[in-house]
């Protein structure tokens, strides 16, 4: 997974002209260890800003990426294929035959590098279903049902297999065994903070404080904070506050902070 950011942190900062080589990008990965059909399946989701941010004279800068294609974007996954090889070579997990032999296979060689979900600055909304997707569960429970007269258990697909297959018929236990081989190890985190979102970057909590504000202007955005500082803070102070309500309304679709009895706060 390293060498897969560091090569996409290089990607966007030579497509960001203006950018100083110490920008840093910033994104979210998701660890998924599981397929649609309840098999193990080992990918990354990566959530990452289309661009890098800088610490400049004028307080932190937003460098947007430019002429990011589909040709680049190949270039790249090429790049990690290469280093990724070496990688196991050195370690010993792959001969120096098998990885040539690799480098010959079509359709990437066996690695897939999928760029083409973009969600704009102002889509909160887009954005949202972005990471619920990403950090969605191995199975959706809708699709989960029980055949009480074959007493077996029904996992409807969310689309066709290449044999048409729509539907999984298990018994309990071979159920649990599915479930038990996706299972995370322990301590292991499903989702990894990278750049400037990274628990310990100076930049984090600077590029945090202007999620949910207004995009505007680089101009624009330095005679804000020259001219309502406190506003901005005062107005975050309430924003987090009551971020852990949110939270659990979106997560439990119950509003902590309405009295079920009488509707009032």
């Amino acid at each position: 997974m390293q060498i897969g950011l560091r090569v996409i942190e290089r990607t966007l900062r030579e497509h960001c002209p203006d950018a100083p080589h110490t920008a840093k990008y910033g994104g979210i990965t998701y660890i998924h260890r599981f397929g649609s059909t309840l098999n193990a399946h080992l990918h990354y989701h990566s959530c990452l800003i289309d661009g890098v941010f800088a610490q400049t004279e004028n307080g932190l800068r937003f460098y947007e990426t430019v002429g990011l294609t589909q040709k680049v974007i190949q270039t790249a996954q090429e790049t990690i294929r290469n280093r990724v090889l070496r990688l196991f070579v050195r370690r010993d997990l792959l001969s120096s035959d098998e990885s040539e032999h690799m480098l010959t296979w079509e359709n990437g060689g066996g690695f897939s590098l999928h760029a083409q979900v973009r969600i704009v600055a102002n889509d909160r909304e887009g954005l949202e279903r972005l990471l619920r997707y990403c950090t969605r569960p191995i199975n959706a429970g809708e699709r989960l049902s029980w055949l009480e007269k074959d007493e077996r258990l029904i996992y409807r697909l969310s689309k066709p297999q290449h044999d048409g297959q729509t539907v999984l018929r298990l018994t309990p236990m071979e159920f649990l065994h599915r479930m038990a081989v996706l299972i995370p190890p322990p301590r292991c985190h499903r989702h990894r903070y990278h750049g400037v979102l990274a628990p310990n970057a100076p930049l984090r909590q600077a590029v945090s404080e202007r999620a949910g504000l207004p995009v505007q202007s680089e101009k624009a955005v330095v005679a804000q904070e020259q001219n309502s500082v406190a506003k901005e803070e005062q107005a975050l102070g309430r924003f987090y506050s009551s971020f852990w309500a949110m939270l659990l309304v979106k997560i439990f679709e119950v509003n902590p902070s309405v009295c079920p009895g009488c509707g009032g706060e």
